[in-house]
């Protein structure tokens, strides 16, 4: 199948309602500070740099950002980086992303954010929608998430009992700073958070029916790490058969197994590539 042909099946899924997007740090790329043109940090390096004041940590920190947030979380405090993210995704403003608004105005049933930034909740500012957010190390309930409506103009916390099921739904596993800040950012968060998706615990009972049969758009998404290829694992349950697309451009040999285990077809391209195709702006060769 040429590339071509593989986006127009792409977008007939998500026009239908059978493909939900799921974005990954990538997503973000080309999303800057007006004020000063520094890129948002998304990836792993880039949130470990800017939280350790642009200096690197020790090579075993700098192997993935829950490792060295649980290093921070050890000497400085939960909070402290809780603060560092509501610091870079809540209290600076960035750019729009082409990518965000382009997915927003689809009108999609359901769509998987799993970077901790709020572009996506702007961009889905204009329509009532539900939103979840994956909560770790959290007493006295037996979920890891939280509901919230969105009407239009605010969010209300609401009980899974109290959910709409006609309105979009956002899903953003590991957190965001709005309407309350809620984070899965450490060793020790994610090992709870992903446990308690491997029960049933961190997905809400609507979206266990809704997420049946369908297929994923993984766009912006390395899975060179277990805390991704875990909570991917777990979110894309019940997925169809085959379970849809992974666009990374230079997918290594580890990425394309363990997308062929899930059921994923690999696509050569980026998620710039998709929206070029969908808004008209490229020509795709046959490949």
């Amino acid at each position: 199948m040429t590339q071509a042909a593989t986006f127009a099946s792409i977008l007939a899924g998500l026009e239908d309602g059978s493909v939900v997007p799921y974005l990954g740090a990538r997503a973000l790329d080309g999303v800057i500070d007006p004020a000063s043109g520094r890129a948002i940090p998304a990836d792993s390096d880039s949130l470990i740099l800017a939280m350790n004041d642009g200096r690197p940590m020790a090579p075993k920190l700098m192997y993935e950002f829950p490792r060295a947030a649980m290093n921070i979380e050890l000497k400085k405090g939960r909070s402290a980086v809780s603060r560092f993210l509501d610091r870079t995704y809540r209290d600076t403003v960035w750019s729009a992303s082409a990518l965000h608004t382009w997915l927003a105005e689809l009108d999609l049933p359901y769509l998987i954010d799993t970077n901790r930034d709020i572009l996506m909740q702007q961009a889905y500012a204009g329509r009532p929608h539900t939103l979840i957010v994956g909560l770790a190390r959290i007493g006295g309930t037996d979920y890891r998430f939280k509901l919230f409506q969105f009407d239009g103009a605010a969010y209300t916390a609401i009980e899974p009992e109290a959910v709409d099921v006609t309105l979009p739904v956002l899903f953003k596993p590991l957190g965001t700073p709005l309407p309350e800040s809620h984070y899965i950012a450490s060793d020790a968060d994610f090992v709870d958070y992903i446990t308690e998706l491997m029960g049933g615990f961190g997905i809400p009972a609507f979206v266990k029916r809704m997420r049946q049969g369908k297929r994923y758009l993984l766009l912006g998404l390395r899975l060179n790490r277990d805390t991704e290829r875990m909570v991917l694992s777990d979110i894309q349950f019940g997925a169809a058969k085959p379970a849809g697309w992974a666009l990374i451009p230079n997918a290594n040999d580890k990425e394309k197994r363990f997308l062929a285990k899930l059921g994923f077809e690999w696509v050569p391209a980026d998620a710039a590539d998709l929206l070029a195709y969908a808004t008209g702006d490229a020509t795709l060769e046959a490949a």
